[in-house]
């Protein structure tokens, strides 16, 4: 556990100096809002779990702090504490710090003598929070009661785990030469320092944005010209011998979602972008299912996901339990009529293989992360995570870490739908869960504790 002190020593070194390089920046501009802006305490949550207003400083020691701080990422959970001071505006506080922050979690406020928490509902009930405040209100000075509320909450089991930003993992982790460097740069730089720290942590993820991009758009391409030559051997005319306005309309609609999807590739700044491409896509393939089903005469398709195998192959017919050939759990997927007699013969399937980034060919769910939204578009709903469970990419696409470099939503990976503790969802969040029982968003009803309830008279 040696890598812990020098963990520790960093955070407890490059956490407030980067928080009060913000503020030297907030406060050198035009314009610029007090250092205790909520945008200034979210950065600093963002870096490490705990954080201390310089004016609330005598409330709890730094050493302390960083004591509370090793404890909550070193259990790995999503929570979050901050310390501020007695005249602190309280006006939809938490409400307006999960916003900024930007991260699913439990949120603790050590105001003054008072205390309060709020939590995302896939972390900590409403209920579980509010019985986890009232146990912890005797429990004395600052010290006491933010260690005794964040045991308890670790011992309820909190949903999903702690941001990746946080830079946790089990103690060892550590922290090497150049990361104190850095600090020593923040110091010697102040707010610039501070500054360019922020900017090439968004310039690195930016730059893995763009690289996951070009990947998706080879593979899309493809896509796009597969279906284009399928509309192409169609040989579909809207006014040949026997065509009707149903199958006229499924043509329309395959023509269009071809359109859609090459407008929306050109137009994709983002990873989580394709995924649209890719839902067109499968639309246009099913509307010419539908359009051979009537110009043969055959009874119209239901509609179905696509092959599992490769999406290309259409709609599939049939789900099939399969086991991926490396190991994992057995489970159904949907095959194509194709698909579902090699595998009837004891043959493999036709695998949809893409590029990794050593340049190695390997199926789509074992080829990276950037693969998530393309799989995403053809496989929505709730029928993705079943499919992907035990592969590489959907081991991935499970972790907190990846909805911000690849988005999210792709079926119901975590918690709600997309979102567990510790997962980056900016603004998307239920804001009941950190606003109700406050009278009207108040930090305890009306700014004021109500001679120590919480919710209402709890």
């Amino acid at each position: 556990m040696k890598g812990a002190p020098v963990r520790s020593l960093a955070r407890l070194f490059i956490v407030p100096l980067i928080a009060a390089a913000l503020a030297v920046l907030a406060v050198g501009a035009p314009g610029a809002r007090a250092a205790t802006d909520l945008s200034t305490v979210a950065a600093a949550l963002r870096e490490s779990p705990v954080y201390v207003d310089p004016a609330a400083s005598g409330l709890l020691a730094a050493s302390d702090a960083e004591a509370l701080a090793d404890k909550i990422v070193d259990a790995d959970e999503p929570v979050f504490v901050a310390v501020l001071p007695a005249g602190y505006p309280t006006q939809k506080l938490f409400r307006n710090l999960r916003t900024e922050t930007g991260i699913t979690g439990l949120y603790a406020v050590r105001l003054g003598d008072r205390f309060d928490a709020k939590a995302d509902e896939s972390v900590l009930s409403p209920r579980t929070v509010s019985n986890l405040v009232a146990a912890a209100q005797g429990a004395g000075d600052a010290k006491a009661q933010l260690n005794d509320f964040v045991d308890d909450a670790l011992r309820s089991n909190p949903g999903g785990t702690a941001p990746s930003s946080w830079g946790g993992g089990g103690g060892d982790a550590g922290v090497d030469v150049g990361a104190l460097a850095a600090a020593g740069a923040v110091v010697a730089a102040g707010g610039v320092g501070a500054y360019a720290l922020v900017r090439r942590r968004r310039r690195r993820e930016e730059a893995e944005r763009r690289e996951a991009l070009e990947k998706l758009r080879v593979v899309v391409d493809e896509d796009i010209t597969a279906f284009g030559e399928e509309l192409d051997r169609l040989d579909f005319h809207p006014a040949e011998a026997g065509a009707d306005d149903a199958m006229r309309a499924d043509y329309e609609r395959a023509l269009d979602a071809y359109e859609q999807a090459k407008s929306l590739m050109a137009a994709a700044t983002r990873p989580e972008d394709v995924r649209a491409v890719t839902q067109a896509l499968e639309d246009g393939r099913f509307s010419l299912a539908l359009l051979a089903a009537r110009r043969e005469g055959r009874p119209l398709p239901e509609r179905r996901a696509p092959c599992f195998f490769d999406p290309r192959h259409g709609p599939s017919v049939a789900d099939v339990l399969w086991t991926p050939p490396l190991g994992g759990a057995s489970r159904e997927v949907p095959v194509c009529a194709a698909d579902e007699a090699r595998l009837a013969d004891g043959q493999e399937p036709m695998v949809r293989e893409v590029e990794t980034v050593s340049g190695a060919r390997r199926p789509y769910w074992d080829a990276g992360p950037a693969y998530g939204p393309w799989a995403g578009g053809y496989f929505g709903g709730g029928i993705l995570p079943g499919l992907l469970v035990g592969t590489l990419l959907g081991s991935m696409m499970a972790t907190p870490s990846y909805a911000a470099v690849y988005g999210a939503g792709y079926g119901d990976f975590g918690a709600d739908g997309g979102y567990g503790g510790g997962d980056v969802s900016g603004g998307d969040f239920n804001t009941d869960d950190f606003s109700g029982g406050f009278g009207g968003g108040d930090f305890g009803g009306g700014g004021d504790f109500g001679g120590g309830d919480f919710g209402g008279g709890f």
